[in-house]
């Protein structure tokens, strides 16, 4: 099966879908086959193991674990409550030896222990984000968790609140299973962080911003055992005029490490930033109408050349190929059709 490619699609599930979409993908099309579906209640975001084993999914009651079968099948292995309200996304340390969840609704962040057969334990330790935003609107006005990721080094989380425009960074500690506030990275006022991305060779953090529409790119190293983050450079990635409603959504980095790909919603694009491979500074390169409604995700296909965007509110994938030198991209498949898509995971199978 090595060289075999499955997709792992998530979907709200409070209408016509039933859970996780499973895809064949051929990489050097573009192309996405759906194979069946698995049924679990909203799974808004999944993460696959480092070991290729199992699948992590959002779920209503928590979070549930899958084995991954040697087709890229599912297998369900347990669910289990992650000690607050529904979770909004997934995370895995290298090693898998937790799982950490993203909390939008309540603004906890939750660190679940694991098992070596994949199944999820027990709530090791979670923290509930605490303050009131410098926002009017209700998502500025309290504590919103909408990404976790670990930092490359391993040491530290990085939380990313979109209500308290912050990214709270802890320190794992991963034999008491516990994580401590070590430092806070404060974003503009009403910025409203979304995520946090980090570069192939680790020295630079990339913060989407959804409502000032920017990428924040930081210079990241640990000095004397602390988290550090230099801003380097802002970008935007929408220009907004009086009564756009525009933001940015989603943010993936290429695997080779060149490229850096920004969704927004209102204006409904994907633009594809050149990285500088010293400098960890971004430039624009090409920017693509993906004749969807809502892009809310999107994801850069193993070859580099394709990339998937997820359209929410127009219920389908698009997959576009990338001319780099001539700078532009072209819808390379059928559109496939899935209801209220969020997320995305492509996944290589092995040899099993």
């Amino acid at each position: 099966m090595t060289g075999a490619y499955v997709a792992y699609v998530g979907t709200y599930t409070h209408e016509n879908s039933v859970g996780i979409h499973i895809y064949d993908v051929e990489p050097e099309k573009g192309a996405l086959t759906e194979r069946k579906v698995i049924p679990i209640n909203n799974p808004s975001d999944l993460i696959v193991s480092n070991s290729g084993k199992y699948l992590y999914s959002i779920a209503d009651e928590g979070v549930e674990a899958f084995s991954i079968l040697p087709d890229g099948d599912l297998k369900s292995i347990n669910k289990k409550w992650i000690g607050g309200m529904r979770g909004c996304y997934v995370e895995l340390d290298k090693e898998d030896r937790y799982l950490f969840v993203g909390g939008y609704h309540d603004g906890r962040v939750s660190m679940m222990r694991l098992s070596e057969d994949g199944s999820i334990v027990d709530v090791a330790d979670g923290i509930f984000h605490k303050g009131l935003g410098r926002g009017i609107a209700e998502r500025a006005s309290r504590p919103h968790v909408e990404c976790v990721k670990v930092t490359p080094d391993q040491k530290f989380l990085c939380a990313v609140d979109s209500g308290l425009d912050h990214v709270k960074i802890y320190r794992i500690d991963y034999e008491r299973g516990r994580i401590k506030l070590a430092d806070n990275l404060r974003c503009e006022l009403n910025s409203g962080p979304r995520m946090i991305r980090f570069s192939k060779d680790k020295r630079f953090a990339y913060v989407l911003c959804q409502l000032k529409n920017t990428v924040e790119v930081y210079r990241y190293y640990v000095e004397e055992d602390q988290p550090v983050f230099e801003w380097v450079q802002s970008v935007v990635t929408a220009e907004r005029t009086e009564g756009d409603s525009s933001s940015a959504s989603g943010m993936e980095r290429s695997l080779d490490g060149k490229y850096l790909f920004v969704s927004n919603v209102g204006i409904n694009n994907v633009v594809i930033y050149e990285i500088d491979q010293e400098t960890g500074c971004l430039t624009q390169i090409m920017e693509t109408r993906i004749s969807g409604d809502y892009p809310k995700a999107l994801a850069v296909f193993p070859d580099g050349q394709h990339f998937a965007s997820l359209n929410h509110d127009s219920d389908e994938i698009r997959t576009f190929k990338i001319n780099y030198e001539e700078k532009y991209c072209l819808m390379d498949a059928r559109p496939v059709g899935v209801e209220t898509p969020n997320c995305i995971y492509i996944h290589q199978l092995g040899d099993e």
